[in-house]
């Protein structure tokens, strides 16, 4: 079916007002819901295919969110969709003043391979929400999730409301050809720029969810053995293919040596070995080979063993890492950590304003000094004092990045305001309305009116 048929279909029904029904709204994502519980086994048979995830990594990171999400909005969706009344100023006495959250209709969520459930289903899911149709581009390099994201989207709802469309990069050059009421996408920076680009051509509305160098600190004054437990995790999960896991580790001089030791233990209590269930496979061959061109054999400290077969690149921590180190120039998306050691604490913040903004930032201290610093200072999309990750499991918190690491926010409200339209309208009354703005102009009208403008 061609896309500019879908697109226009999708069109049509919008402009039948049923999708700004709410509770059309609330069974669509009851039935959606149902339907990934239904076939959850499938769900975890196909990602596995794609790259090793494990069933465990599978729920907590993208089912358990995706399930979340459908909860948030089927528990606090009335609310999102009334009218919100707000104060009216005194020039517009009497009246009233509202804010309408409408749709903004035919919308294109274009999703990220790295976790294909969840970076695709949950914009699917905000756009529902928020009472648009929706075309979804899962991404084409889990062949086997995006295969069974459109088995089970096409073949439960009708084309005109909601669709996957399957494919690649011609595929996806051809859907942001058409004039979509709002797109969103997740994926690298200069993809993003692609996607930027060709949505400006028509004035296109976007959200971008990037990435960039997300940097983790580890002062003197951290709990170092909590800090490598969260920052190991927080790193290796997904094989390291994790927009906001920490990409280089920023370490005080004083405890590197006792915090790499630190590390190199904790990687080996998960387990991460060749074949391990819970350790993901990187993507493909083309990111295996860019991944092990930015590990120096001469600075490894712990790691760099790797399958080609199997695509399973071990967790590496590499030392004496200059900003001037290829591992340091690009995002890494994979299991390799670079660690940059420091004596002054404010140059290595600066180290960080004077790079791109980044997506995530992490800091482990007990300093509260320290804590001020980062947050004040340091422009960043999101993040965690004394964790990793875990800025990105709450719907009561925007996600989103800054700069280069993105535009826009959404999960839980912030979502839903993504995807609507702040409607902004007066009511007035048809009686006691003051002159003032009507001609003939005075002195004392334009007295009046200082005052209460």
């Amino acid at each position: 079916m061609e896309f500019a048929k879908i697109f226009q279909s999708q069109k049509e029904f919008f402009n039948t007002h049923q999708t700004k029904d709410v509770a059309f709204r609330k069974e669509t994502l009851l039935k959606l819901k149902d339907i990934l519980k239904g076939n959850e086994q499938q769900l975890y048979d196909a990602i596995y295919k794609d790259f090793r995830k494990g069933t465990f990594d599978t729920f907590l990171t993208e089912l358990n969110l995706v399930h979340k999400e459908i909860n948030f909005f089927l528990k606090n969706l009335d609310k999102l969709a009334r009218p919100k009344k707000v104060k009216t100023a005194l020039s517009l006495q009497p009246g009233s003043s509202h804010i309408y959250a409408d749709p903004l209709g035919v919308t294109l969520v274009i999703g990220a391979w790295n976790y294909p459930y969840q970076l695709t289903l949950v914009p699917l899911i905000t756009s529902i929400a928020a009472g648009n149709t929706c075309v979804v581009k899962p991404s084409e390099l889990p062949e086997n999730t995006m295969r069974l994201l459109a088995e089970l989207i096409n073949t439960n709802f009708p084309s005109n409301y909601l669709y996957v469309a399957e494919g690649g990069i011609p595929e996806t050059t051809e859907l942001l050809k058409l004039r979509w009421n709002k797109i969103f996408f997740t994926g690298s920076p200069k993809v993003g720029q692609i996607v930027y680009e060709a949505a400006a051509k028509n004035l296109v509305p976007v959200t971008l969810e990037l990435g960039g160098k997300s940097p983790a600190i580890v002062t003197k004054t951290a709990n170092l053995e909590v800090a490598a437990k969260r920052i190991v995790w927080g790193k290796f999960l997904n094989g390291g293919q994790t927009c906001i896991a920490p990409d280089y580790l920023l370490v005080e001089e004083s405890v590197k040596d006792k915090f790499l030791q630190l590390l190199k233990d904790k990687i080996e209590e998960t387990g991460y070995i060749d074949g391990a269930e819970h350790y993901t496979s990187i993507i493909n061959k083309r990111n295996y080979d860019r991944i092990l061109s930015l590990i120096t054999p001469g600075k490894i400290f712990c790691g760099g063993k790797h399958n080609e077969e199997m695509l399973y690149i071990e967790p590496t921590v590499l030392t004496n890492v200059t900003y001037n180190d290829a591992v340091m120039q690009e995002e890494i998306f994979g299991p390799v950590l670079p660690v940059v050691s420091f004596k002054n604490y404010d140059e290595a913040l600066e180290k960080i304003i004077n790079g791109e903004k980044p997506l995530a930032a992490y800091l482990f201290t007990n300093n509260d000094d320290e804590k001020d610093k980062l947050l004040n200072r340091v422009s960043f999309g999101g993040g965690c004092i004394n964790d990793t990750l875990m800025q990105i499991t709450s719907d009561y918190l925007p996600f989103g990045g800054v700069g280069n690491s993105g535009i826009g926010h959404y999960h839980g409200e912030f979502g839903f305001l993504t995807f609507s339209h702040q409607k902004s309208v007066i009511e007035k009354t048809t009686w006691g309305e003051p002159d003032w703005k009507y001609p003939p102009y005075s002195d004392k009208k334009m007295k009046w009116l200082k005052r209460v403008m």
